[in-house]
Formats: C-alpha cells, structure tokens, sequence
C-alpha cells in the first residue's frame, strides 16, 4: 500500500491526483514549486517502474511542467529528482525566473518561507485554474 514519506507530508499540501501520481505544493512561497509523487510504494528511482508507469509519469510530469509554465509564465522549468534526503520517487517541478532569489543557482539550500494562509488560499486558486480550469488534461484530474 502507498504512503507518501512523512518528509513530504510535512512539508507539502495536496493539489490532485493524476491517474498515476499525486500532486503536492511545496510550503515554500518564493517559488511556484509542485512536487510529483507516483502511487507506487517501495520505488525509489524512475527505472523501478515498470515501462508502462515510466511511461504514464514522464507524461504526467511533462503536462505538469507545461501547465506551470504557461500559468507561471515561466522563463525556465527546473525538473528534477534527487532523494537524498527523501529516498522516495518524486520529481520536482519549480518555475524559475531571471529575477528570483537563487537565479541561477538551484533552489537547494534556501531556507523556505512557508505559505500564509492568504498567499496559500491564492496559490490553491491559481492551480486549480491552470491545472483544471482553462488547459485541457489528457487524462482525469482530481483536485
């Protein structure tokens, strides 16, 4: 049975769930930054999946990173998966700008600011426009 690292759920609210993946928002307001998740316990890295969940989560990851980009008005999406503190399979998604605090360096290591109430309230409403409301999803979106 899946369950989401405890890492990850201190430390991200729940967007959705893809047909493969749940959608988490980190709890840090200086950059949009969603995390990927697939429902597969025991998977720590891509090539554990089988071909076919390779297949539908590089799909959901890449659609994910298209959404943001366009809501965001991205200047370039960091994609990524690392888990060396989190050992459990997930791909950052982070919208980047020319202008933001670490650019050009990567995210890493900034201490994070977490959501107000207000902001995350904000943040929610904007996803579920981009990720529901106005882009059409090649599959079914549970928000």
């Amino acid at each position: 049975m899946f369950q989401l690292h405890p890492t990850l759920a201190q430390d991200t609210f729940l967007v959705g769930d893809f047909p493969l993946s749940t959608c988490r928002l980190m709890n840090d307001c200086q950059f949009p930054w969603l995390i990927l998740v697939p429902r597969v316990s025991g998977i720590k890295e891509l090539y554990e999946l089988p071909e076919a969940e390779q297949i539908q989560f590089l799909r959901e990851s890449s659609w994910l990173s298209s959404q943001l980009a366009k809501a965001f008005q991205a200047e370039k999406m960091n994609v990524a998966a690392l888990g060396n503190q989190v050992p459990q399979l997930h791909f950052h998604h982070i919208v980047r700008y020319q202008n933001d605090i670490k650019w050009p360096n990567p995210v890493w290591g900034t201490p994070a600011v977490p959501y107000t109430k207000e902001v995350l309230s904000q943040m929610q409403q904007t996803l579920m426009m981009a990720l529901r409301g106005h882009h059409q999803m090649p599959f079914d979106w549970k928000m």
